[in-house]
């Protein structure tokens, strides 16, 4: 099932929001010094194993992400 912000970016896969910046402090992300998350996409398989990490303006393009859910669904 798809999430809201899944669906507000025409996503196919679900997205996950750290508002409260517990999960970016959890996987050493957060630049606490700002307050702020450096940019970082985390693919995640169906098994919690994260598969791909993508930072900084490889984050922000999704071509990366995409390719490693490609493989992931391929398995």
């Amino acid at each position: 099932m798809l999430n809201h912000w899944s669906k507000e970016l025409g996503a196919e896969f679900p997205l996950a929001s750290d508002h409260d910046r517990q999960v970016t402090k959890l996987y050493g992300v957060l630049n606490e010094k700002a307050g702020i998350a450096n940019r970082t996409t985390f693919v995640v398989d169906t098994e919690g194993n994260i598969v791909s990490i993508h930072e900084d303006r490889d984050a922000i393009d999704v071509s990366g992400a995409l390719a490693a859910c490609s493989r992931i669904k391929k398995k």
